[in-house]
């Protein structure tokens, strides 16, 4: 399992191409060989980079899920749309394929932002306004996410 860290600032160039920061490439160097795959977000208006091992995780998770109950049918679909396998070139960029480029509502300026063991891709305007948004209420997202003082045996602090 991949976790990653840090928040980077890159640009893309008029193709779509994002020069993946170093620091990005040396906490990816064991997986780089694999390749990603490149989806939308379900929650934001961004993109996720899962380095290939991790899809596959998620993939088998997926797996498990009937086909023949209508919402699973539907979530599949729709967790799977536009979903792209990706590469770094030799250059190290990372090419972000039309479509989703569109979805993300990415300009040039673009903020990479670690997700433990994905990486999310987006518009500088966009990311500062969702962390500005959920900065009102992080105390009591943190408290009813992390604070379950009725499972003691997994406790965080």
């Amino acid at each position: 399992m991949v976790n990653l860290i840090g928040t980077y600032e890159c640009k893309a160039d008029v193709k779509g191409r994002l020069m993946m920061p170093s620091t990005v490439k040396k906490q990816l160097s064991s997986v780089l060989q694999d390749g990603f795959v490149l989806k939308r977000s379900v929650f934001q208006p961004c993109l996720e980079l899962y380095p290939m091992q991790e899809w596959n995780l998620m993939m088998a998770k997926v797996n498990k899920l009937n086909r023949f109950v209508k919402k699973n049918n539907d979530f599949i679909r729709r967790f799977t749309a536009g979903v792209k396998v990706v590469e770094l070139d030799v250059s190290g960029r990372l090419l972000i394929p039309k479509d989703l480029y569109s979805f993300a509502g990415i300009s040039k300026e673009v903020v990479l932002s670690s997700s433990v063991n994905i990486i999310e891709i987006w518009d500088k305007k966009k990311y500062e306004i969702a962390i500005d948004e959920a900065a009102v209420d992080f105390a009591d997202l943190a408290e009813d996410v992390m604070g379950d003082v009725n499972n003691m045996g997994d406790e965080i602090s």
